[in-house]
């Protein structure tokens, strides 16, 4: 019997990621095809490795109202999505329908809580995670029950509290004050000055959390350090806010709606052929002729 086992996959991460790996590939028509061939390619690999009972992508909805009120520059520095990317997001969640797959997105919910919330409630409920991005704030989901899938990880190990703490020197729990100390600059968080990886990672192995560390302030022997942590203490309870994935949203979460489903095979051969897909395409021709989909029902 299988065993079971949740795949969340960070959406907008992976269709970047298949789009800038991919250049210059095109459809018959002369669309733009490169994010939906490399982001099918990366989702078959990770379903045929960790074989999912239970499979969701989850998208971003935009911004969080509330990180915005308190940092106005909250991601404000990433550009928009490039046009030829934005034209093949409707045809990656028409490859998701058609193989079975289910995918989230509501609008004003960002994709790292959806994905914190999906992942602590399947995990409370006694089926193992695994999501499949590189956003280090995933980190701090971490568990015995929920693990990272890195795409930068150049092994196809599932990281644990092991590798966390190898990366960064601070175990999953701690994470949250980790980045609310360094800053996060992908997110335009700004941090404390003089305070990076090795000294934030110093701290909190010395005091163990922000709150101990601002409770026994006088015990960093750095006067400059010292200062630059008091100037900036209104800076890092800002930042835990901002840092801290939410798991409280007011979002539907039913598990049986994730399960794999049946892939409709007819419907994606239209979409390869469409694509121009022609590998793909006999692949699924052979494996329908025998009855049999990887993966899938």
């Amino acid at each position: 019997m299988m065993s079971r086992r949740f795949l969340l996959v960070d959406g907008h991460a992976y269709a970047y990621r298949a789009f800038h790996a991919i250049r210059q590939l095109t459809g018959p028509a002369g669309q733009p095809t490169n994010a939906i061939f490399g982001f099918v390619k990366m989702l078959t690999r990770m379903r045929a490795a960790l074989e999912p009972t239970h499979l969701g992508v989850v998208w971003d909805g935009g911004l969080s109202e509330e990180r915005r009120a308190a940092l106005p520059e909250y991601k404000a520095q990433r550009p928009p999505m490039p046009p030829d990317l934005a034209g093949q997001m409707a045809d990656l969640v028409a490859y998701l329908e058609a193989a079975g797959i289910a995918s989230f997105r509501q609008a004003g919910v960002e994709a790292d809580d959806y994905l914190a919330l999906a992942a602590r409630r399947a995990a409370a409920g006694g089926l193992p995670v695994v999501i499949a991005s590189a956003d280090k704030d995933f980190m701090q989901l971490v568990t015995s029950d929920i693990g990272l899938l890195n795409p930068n990880d150049p092994t196809p190990v599932v990281w644990s509290a092991a590798q966390v703490v190898e990366k960064t020197g601070v175990a999953p729990e701690q994470i949250v004050d980790w980045l609310s100390l360094i800053g996060d600059s992908v997110d335009n968080i700004p941090g404390v000055p003089g305070v990076g990886l090795r000294t934030a990672t110093t701290l909190l192995r010395q005091f163990g959390s922000v709150a101990t560390l601002y409770e026994r302030l006088g015990e960093v022997t750095s006067e400059k350090l010292r200062a630059s942590l008091a100037a900036g203490e209104a800076v890092v309870r800002r930042n835990q806010a901002l840092i801290r994935l939410r798991d409280d949203l007011p979002c539907e979460f039913v598990l049986e709606k994730f399960a794999v489903g049946s892939a409709d095979a007819g419907r994606l051969l239209a979409l390869f052929q469409r694509w121009g897909f022609k590998g793909l395409a006999a692949t699924l021709q052979t494996e329908a002729r025998e009855g049999y989909l990887p993966g899938m029902n």
